[in-house]
C-alpha cells in the first residue's frame, strides 16, 4: 500500500541519544496532539480510548495537559488487518499520548514539556483548513524540531460523503466523483498552505514517496473512526523505524519527568500527576520537585498508574497502585512535604549522595522560567504554572504589559495593585483570572478594577479585548466631552421668536450634537455667539441630536444683522481642541466626521496650516 521510509520535513529531525553501545529496552514513544480549538484533538483520542473526556471539558476544549497510555495490544486491535496486510511488526510497548490544549500558546509553554514529545499529531479540520492557531502550532513544532503527522479530521462532514466500514483508501475510492474531487481539493489546499507558509512538502499518506522529505496527511473522522487505524499505524510505524535509538530507555536509571497537575485526593492528601519520560521510579525513592521559589524534596509514599486507555484527568479514571513504574508513562504520586509544588515543573529521582547536585539542576531550571513583569500592566492569576505561562505568552504576543503574574486566588493585595493603575491607564486596571473561582465579595472590592474570569483561556483573552475596546470608547468619549465637538445647525425660516437680547430662533441640527454653552461661527469662520438655552416643547434640555428641532437663544446677536433665517452655523472649535479631536476621531459619529471636515476647510481659508 505504501512504504514507511522515514518522516519529516526540512529542518525537523528526530531526537537522537548518544548510544553507549549497549542496547537498552524501548519505551513507548510520547506523542503530543496539537491543533486549533474544536478541530477534534480530544475527540480523536476518545475514539481510540473509547472514553468521553471531551464531555467533561470546559466548553469541550482541553485546558490542561492530559495523558493516555495506548498499549501495544490496543494498537494491534485498532489497526486490525491493516498490519497483517502490510506485514508490519511492532516492538514498541505502546504509545503515550499527551493531549494538549488548543491554543498554540498553551503548547509553546511546553517547550520544556514539549521536549518530551518524540512525535506529534497536528489535527486540522479539513473543512476549515489552517487557522491562526494551527499556524502557530506548526511554528512551535518546527522550532522544537518535533516531527509530526497531520490528521485531516472531519472528512465525514463533506457533503455527500458515504460512511461505511473498511480500510480508508478503498473507502475513499468508493465515494462519488464529486466527493472525491472535493476531498482532493481540500487535501491540496492543506498541501499548498504548508508549502506557502512554511516551505514544507506534504502529501496524502498513501502517496508519500519519501518520509524524509514529506509530511504525511491522513484523512480521518474522529466521529466515525474512519482513518484512525491508518493514523495509528503511521505513527507507530514511524516511531518503530526511526525513533528506535531515542526510545531506548535507561530502565534502571533515575526517573525524569514533568508535573502535569497538583491535586488534593481524598485519603491521599496532596498528589501530583507526572509524565515520566526517562528512567524508573520506585516506592521509597527520593524525589526532587520544582517549586516556585526553590526545589522541594520528598519521598515517594505511593504511586497509582491509570489503567490502559484511561485518561489521567478524567474524574472517572481508574487507577491501580503500583510499586514501580518505567518510562514512558503517566503516574499519580503521593508523598509528604509537597506543599508549594507547581504544575509544569520538573521531577527528578536521585540517590541521597546526589541530592544536592540534583537540587542545583532543578534550581537552574526554575530560574530559567522566571516570569518577567513590567512596571505597569494588568494582573493575571491562574491555577498553575502552565496556564500562567500560556496567558503571559498570549498577552505578550498582543503587546499587553503585565504588572503582576502569580498562581492562586485573587487577594486584596492584587486588587490594590490593579487599582493603582487606574489614574495612569484605566485600561490596565484589570485582573484576568483563569480557572480560579472569584468570590462576589472580591469582585466588589473596587469599582476601579475590572475582574475578568474564565475557565477557557482564549475566551478570557477575547473578553479582556472586548472590555478594553468598550472601556476605551467610554474614556475617549469623556475626553471629547472636555472639548468643543463638531456641530452644524440651520436657522429655520419663519421661526424668529425674538430678534435680540437674546435672539431666539427655531433651529434644526444638521450634524453632530448641539450643546448649551457651545460657541458658534458662520460659514466664514467668524465667531458670532454661543448657545444660551435649548428648549423643546417648552422644556429646557442640555443637548440636541442630529435631525432634531428646538428653540434656541443666542446672546449678543440680532436677527437680520449678524444672523439670518436660513443661515448655517458651525461650532467654533479652538485649534487645540481640533488637534485633540483628530486623535480621538474614531469615537466621532459619521455625521460629526463630515462636519469636522467642513470646519477645517472653513478655517484654512484664512490660515492654510490651521489644525495641521
Amino acid at each position: 500500500m505504501f512504504g514507511l521510509k522515514f518522516f519529516p520535513i526540512q529542518n525537523i529531525t528526530f531526537k537522537k541519544r548518544v548510544s553507549s553501545g549497549k542496547r537498552m529496552p524501548m519505551r513507548s514513544p510520547i506523542c503530543s496532539v496539537l491543533g486549533h480549538v474544536d478541530h477534534g484533538k480530544t475527540s480523536l483520542l476518545d475514539r481510540i480510548r473509547g472514553t468521553a473526556v471531551t464531555a467533561g471539558e470546559a466548553g469541550g476544549i482541553t485546558q490542561a495537559i492530559g495523558a493516555s497510555i495506548i498499549p501495544l495490544d490496543i494498537i494491534k486491535k485498532v489497526c486490525g488487518e491493516l498490519l497483517i496486510k502490510l506485514n508490519m511488526q511492532f516492538t514498541i510497548p505502546g504509545i503515550l499520548f499527551i493531549d494538549t490544549p488548543g491554543h498554540a500558546a498553551f503548547t509553546s509553554l511546553r517547550k520544556r514539556g514539549g521536549s518530551m514529545a518524540d512525535i506529534a499529531v497536528l489535527v486540522v479540520d479539513i473543512n476549515e483548513g489552517f487557522k491562526p492557531q494551527t499556524v502557530e502550532a506548526i511554528e512551535i513544532l518546527k522550532t522544537s524540531k518535533t516531527p509530526f503527522v497531520i490528521a485531516a479530521n472531519k472528512i465525514d462532514l463533506i457533503h455527500g460523503f458515504q460512511v461505511s466500514s473498511g480500510f480508508l483508501i478503498p473507502l475513499l475510492q468508493q465515494q462519488g466523483k464529486g466527493v472525491q474531487d472535493v476531498l482532493d481539493r481540500k487535501m491540496y489546499e492543506l498541501v499548498g498552505s504548508l508549502y506557502e507558509k512554511f516551505s514544507v512538502n506534504a502529501e496524502r499518506f498513501d502517496r508519500v514517496e519519501d518520509y524524509t522529505k514529506q509530511v504525511a496527511i491522513v484523512p480521518c473522522s474522529a466521529k466515525t473512526g474512519i482513518g484512525i487505524p491508518e493514523l495509528i499505524m503511521v505513527l507507530a510505524g514511524l516511531a518503530q523505524k526511526y525513533l528506535e535509538q531515542s526510545l531506548q530507555c535507561a530502565v534502571d536509571g533515575p526517573a525524569k519527568g514533568s508535573i502535569m497537575e497538583v491535586k488534593e485526593e481524598k485519603g491521599l492528601g496532596l498528589t501530583i500527576d507526572v509524565i515520566l519520560y526517562d528512567g524508573k521510579l520506585r516506592i521509597g525513592d527520593t524525589l526532587v520537585l520544582g517549586g516556585l521559589d526553590k526545589p522541594i524534596v520528598t519521598r515517594v509514599k505511593a504511586m497509582f498508574e491509570p489503567m490502559p486507555l484511561s485518561e489521567m484527568r478524567d474524574k472517572k479514571a481508574k487507577f491501580k497502585p503500583v510499586k514501580e513504574v518505567v518510562a514512558a508513562t503517566g503516574v499519580k504520586i503521593s508523598g509528604p512535604d509537597m506543599e508549594g509544588v507547581v504544575a509544569g515543573m520538573p521531577v527528578r529521582s536521585c540517590a541521597q549522595a546526589e541530592l544536592e547536585s540534583v537540587k542545583e539542576e532543578i534550581q537552574k531550571e526554575i530560574e530559567s522560567i522566571v516570569i518577567d513583569t513590567d512596571a505597569h500592566g494588568i494582573t493575571i492569576k491562574t491555577d498553575n504554572l502552565g496556564s500562567l505561562e500560556a496567558l503571559i505568552t498570549l498577552l505578550r504576543e498582543k503587546g499587553f504589559p503585565i504588572r503582576h503574574a502569580s498562581i492562586g486566588a485573587i487577594t486584596k493585595k492584587d486588587i490594590t495593585g490593579a487599582e493603582s493603575n487606574f489614574d495612569k491607564d484605566p485600561l490596565l486596571s484589570a485582573i484576568l483570572s483563569f480557572n480560579i473561582p472569584v468570590p462576589e465579595d472580591v469582585s466588589m472590592m473596587s469599582k476601579k478594577v475590572k475582574i475578568i474570569s474564565s475557565n477557557i483561556i482564549y475566551r478570557l483573552i477575547e473578553e479582556y479585548e472586548a472590555w478594553r475596546a468598550e472601556a476605551s470608547k467610554n474614556i475617549e468619549a469623556l475626553q471629547l466631552d472636555a472639548v468643543v465637538r463638531p456641530c452644524k445647525i440651520q436657522l429655520l425660516s419663519g421661526y424668529v421668536f425674538r430678534q435680540s437680547n437674546p435672539a431666539i430662533m427655531g433651529i434644526e441640527v444638521v450634524g453632530g450634537v448641539l450643546r448649551t454653552g457651545m460657541p458658534l461661527m458662520d460659514k466664514n469662520g467668524r465667531e458670532l455667539t454661543a448657545v444660551k438655552t435649548i428648549e423643546v416643547d417648552k422644556e429646557s434640555v442640555s443637548e440636541l441630536k442630529r435631525g432634531k428641532q428646538a428653540a434656541v437663544s443666542f446672546p449678543g446677536v440680532t436677527v437680520g444683522r449678524q444672523i439670518n433665517e436660513g443661515d448655517m452655523l458651525y461650532s467654533s472649535i479652538p485649534e487645540e481642541d481640533f488637534v485633540k479631536i483628530k486623535e480621538l476621531k474614531k469615537v466621532l459619529s459619521a455625521d460629526e466626521t463630515e462636519v469636522i471636515k467642513e470646519i477645517a476647510l472653513i478655517m484654512r481659508q484664512s490660515n492654510p496650516v490651521w489644525g495641521v
